[in-house]
């Protein structure tokens, strides 16, 4: 079996199971209501998705452990890792073929919103670049967060264990940031703080806007965490 193969089977597996279809469905359910209805569009009179993308980070810290709290706890739950580490593909290969996987869901559930947009331009005219920021700011805040997921499976012994740690992973990474509202530190603190967030480097993708240095960010972010999961797998064979 090569990389793309195993790419398939792993985004398959998603399929096979009810996962990929509640997150979906969950994800394009609770993110229309919410935006359409409580955050109260219509009254607003304004064809912009700011709103929708304002609660990205949220959805997130829920969503994404969903998807990668089996990518390794369960297969060593289920012995299949044994198996896995077996094959005639590098540590890199293995970490990259079932982070491609979940991004590939990622993007799908992303894609399932298009809707959206396509419905706010009927009702205004809006900039289509700052959609296309807004849609790159999500994928690359979601990648990130399946990069520190599949880490935290790759280390914990079970599913349950694999999303606890990954929500709370997130959620700290997410709100770090505000801790220099709660807690008041020094200002170079508190500066720091604000830098280690996603929260603060998704509000320009959220305004339509591409900050290199924010691109950087997720970037440094995805590859630091792929390279902790390579570095485990080496450790366990």
């Amino acid at each position: 079996m090569n990389m793309f193969g195993l790419f398939k089977k792993e985004l398959k597996s998603y399929f096979n199971s009810p996962i990929a279809y509640l997150v979906v469905l969950f994800f394009v359910v609770f993110s229309n209501v919410y935006f359409f209805f409580f955050n109260q569009f219509f009254s607003k009179n304004i064809a912009t998705l700011r709103g929708y993308f304002a609660l990205m980070p949220v959805i997130f810290i829920i969503l994404i452990p969903s998807i990668t709290m089996r990518s390794w706890a369960e297969e060593k739950k289920t012995g299949t890792d044994e198996l896995l580490l077996t094959l005639p593909l590098t540590d890199s290969q293995l970490v990259l073929a079932k982070f491609l996987s979940s991004f590939t869901l990622l993007a799908i559930m992303l894609g399932a919103t298009l809707f959206v947009p396509l419905t706010v331009s009927m009702l205004g005219d809006f900039e289509a670049g700052q959609i296309i920021g807004e849609y790159i700011g999500a994928l690359m805040l979601g990648a990130a967060g399946l990069a520190i997921g599949q880490f935290i499976s790759s280390v914990t012994s079970n599913q349950i264990s694999a999303y606890i740690f990954s929500v709370v992973a997130l959620l700290f990474i997410t709100i770090i940031g505000e801790a220099s509202i709660v807690f008041n530190p020094s200002a170079w603190l508190g500066n720091i703080l604000s830098y280690l967030s996603f929260s603060f480097h998704f509000e320009s993708f959220r305004k339509g806007l591409l900050d290199t240095r924010d691109l950087l960010y997720f970037l440094i972010i995805i590859f630091y965490f792929l390279y902790l999961n390579i570095k485990v797998i080496k450790i366990r064979k």
